[in-house]
C-alpha cells in the first residue's frame, strides 16, 4: 500500500454508502507499510461519529464458536436472509494463519455460499496472525470502516475457544454457535466464554430430541448465571433450512435494546488500546500502569475522540510515564 491511496476519499465514499469502496478500504487497513499509517488514520477519521454526525448505521454482529460447528454454513443462510430483507452485508471471516505464508489458512470466504453477482454482499477472509483474541490485527478498523456503508457487518472469528472473547469488544451483538451433544456447553461455562454471547445458536436442529435437549441445557445454564436476556435459537442449515428468520429477529431484538453509543464508545477505546499493545507490546502496557489503569484513563477521555487520537494519547502517556 502506498501513500497514493487517499484514505479520506475512501472514507467519503463509504459515508455515501458506495459499497464499491469496500475492497480498497480493506486493502488499506490491512497494509502494514509505514506509508499507509497516515491514510488509515484519515480513513478512520472520515467514518468516525464526528464525521457521520452519529454512530455508523450498520449492525455489527460477531459470530463465534468452536471449529467445525458450522459457522460458515450458518453465515451462508444468514446472508441470504439479510439480503431477502433488503440489507447489504459485509462479512469479515478471520481464519487461522498459515505458518509458511502468513496468509489465511482455511479461506472461509470460499465456504460461504453467496450469489457472486450480488454487489451488495462483500466477503473478505483475513489471517489472524499471532493475535490470540480470535481477531486479525486490522479487524477492528475494517469493521468500523465498513459500518459506515453496509447495513450489516459480520465478524466470523477463528474458533479457538476462550481467547475469542475479544470479539465482544468489537461487535454490537455477539452470537455463540454450539452443536448438540458436543459437550461444549459445560466447557464454555467452565471457561467463562458463556459470559460473552447475546444470542446462543444451537445448530443441527434437524437432530430433533438431541437438539431440544441442548436448548434445555442452555436455558438451565443461563438461569444459573442470571443471564435471562440471552436469546437461544435452534437452527438447521440443511435444506429446507429452519430457524434462520427467528435468528435474525433475535439479533435485531438485541440491537434494538442496546445503548448503542455507549457500546460503540467502549469499542473505540478498546480498539485504541489493542492497537497500542500491538505496536508497543507488554512493555508499553506496563508504562501505562497496566491494563486496568489504561482502561481507566481511556474512560476519562473526550467521547468524541476517534481511535487514532486515543492511541496517540496512550503513546504520549506511556512516554511521559
Amino acid at each position: 500500500m502506498t501513500a497514493a491511496v487517499d484514505g479520506a476519499g475512501l472514507g467519503a465514499r463509504l459515508r455515501e454508502r458506495d459499497l464499491s469502496a469496500a475492497a480498497a478500504a480493506l486493502n488499506l487497513v490491512e497494509s502494514r507499510s509505514p506509508a499507509a499509517r497516515e491514510q488509515i488514520e484519515r480513513l478512520l477519521a472520515a467514518v468516525s461519529p464526528a464525521a457521520l454526525g452519529a454512530e455508523a448505521p450498520a449492525h455489527i454482529v460477531g459470530v463465534t464458536g468452536p471449529p467445525g460447528v458450522g459457522k460458515s454454513s450458518l453465515l451462508s443462510r444468514l446472508v441470504g436472509e439479510w439480503r431477502r430483507r433488503g440489507r447489504s452485508v459485509a462479512v469479515l471471516a478471520v481464519d487461522p494463519s498459515s505458518r509458511r505464508s502468513g496468509g489465511s489458512l482455511l479461506g472461509d470466504r470460499a465456504r460461504i455460499e453467496v450469489d457472486p453477482s450480488d454487489r451488495e454482499v462483500f466477503i473478505r477472509s483475513t489471517a489472524a496472525g499471532d493475535r490470540l483474541g480470535g481477531l486479525a490485527p486490522a479487524t477492528r478498523a475494517a469493521a468500523g470502516a465498513l459500518a459506515a456503508a453496509f447495513d450489516v457487518v459480520v465478524i466470523e472469528t477463528v474458533g479457538v475457544g476462550q481467547s475469542e472473547t475479544e470479539v465482544a469488544d468489537v461487535a454490537d451483538t455477539v452470537g455463540v454457535v454450539v452443536q448438540p451433544a458436543s459437550g461444549d456447553v459445560l466447557q464454555f461455562l467452565k471457561a467463562g466464554i458463556m459470559e460473552v454471547p447475546d444470542v446462543l445458536v444451537v445448530t443441527k436442529a434437524d437432530l430433533g430430541r438431541v437438539a431440544t435437549r441442548a436448548v434445555s441445557d442452555l436455558r438451565a445454564a443461563l438461569r444459573s448465571l442470571g443471564a435471562s436476556d440471552t436469546a437461544i435459537v435452534a437452527v438447521s442449515t440443511i435444506a429446507p433450512a429452519s430457524g434462520i428468520e427467528e435468528l435474525v429477529d433475535a439479533l435485531d431484538a438485541h440491537r434494538a435494546r442496546l445503548e448503542l453509543p455507549e457500546r460503540r464508545l467502549r469499542a473505540r477505546r478498546m480498539h485504541a488500546l489493542a492497537d497500542f499493545v500491538t505496536e508497543h507490546g507488554e512493555r508499553g502496557l506496563r508504562a501505562l500502569g497496566g491494563r486496568r489503569d489504561a482502561e481507566k484513563w481511556l474512560a476519562e477521555q473526550d467521547p468524541g475522540l476517534d481511535v487514532p487520537a486515543l492511541e496517540r494519547g496512550l503513546a504520549d502517556r506511556a512516554a511521559d510515564g
